[in-house]
């Protein structure tokens, strides 16, 4: 039975939208490989550009290795996920927006193994135990990371944190970021508090 959470982070579905038909990257650079338009369209998405960076040994197909905070003047928060203990840390050690502070969120990521088809993030923030706000960013589609292109980086839009007295407090967030095929690459809780000043 799937938890409150789970039904919060489910990404809206377009409606008519289907997914196409999964190809292997084998597939996809094969196609029309007379095309030299074709050929070239594939390559500027990284497909069949490249010696892939995939470890054979790691079946994820998404691997997002950090998010971080960027805030208009000041330095950016960064959180390594590639630390242990770095995804914990985030519910039990908020960060603190100064209210009214333009910012936005910020997630590189690797791709290893096919293509990944419509990558979308999935936030849904409570303040205590009552939702506020549910919000959805697409990211993309993107080929597999190769040498030349280890890692993608996603900036999401500016947003503009709450400010007066109302606003100043302790939020807590659950965030996913799944894809077209309902997988799951990342799902976590964290916290953050409003505050007067920095």
């Amino acid at each position: 039975m799937a938890s409150q959470t789970d039904d919060d982070l489910a990404p809206s579905q377009t409606e008519g939208f289907k997914v196409g038909v999964k190809k292997t990257l084998e597939e996809y650079q094969s196609l029309d490989q007379n095309d030299e338009s074709l050929r070239r369209y594939k390559e500027s998405l990284g497909i069949g550009s490249g010696d892939t960076a995939a470890d054979p040994n790691d079946p994820r197909n998404a691997i997002i290795t950090s998010l971080a905070l960027e805030v208009e003047g000041r330095d950016d928060i960064v959180v390594d996920l590639t630390t242990p203990g770095a995804l914990e840390s985030l519910k039990t050690k908020p960060f603190t927006i100064k209210e009214g502070a333009r910012f936005r969120m910020k997630v590189k990521f690797r791709v290893q193994h096919q293509v990944l088809s419509g990558m979308k993030y999935v936030q849904v923030v409570k303040r205590k135990g009552i939702r506020l706000s549910k919000d959805e960013e697409m990211i993309g589609s993107y080929a597999p990371s190769t040498k030349d292109q280890p890692v993608y980086e996603k900036k999401f839009n500016m947003e503009e944190a709450p400010s007066g007295m109302l606003a100043r407090g302790h939020y807590e967030a659950a965030s996913r970021f799944t894809d077209d095929d309902q997988v799951t690459h990342l799902k976590f809780e964290w916290s953050f508090d409003i505050a007067k000043s920095w």
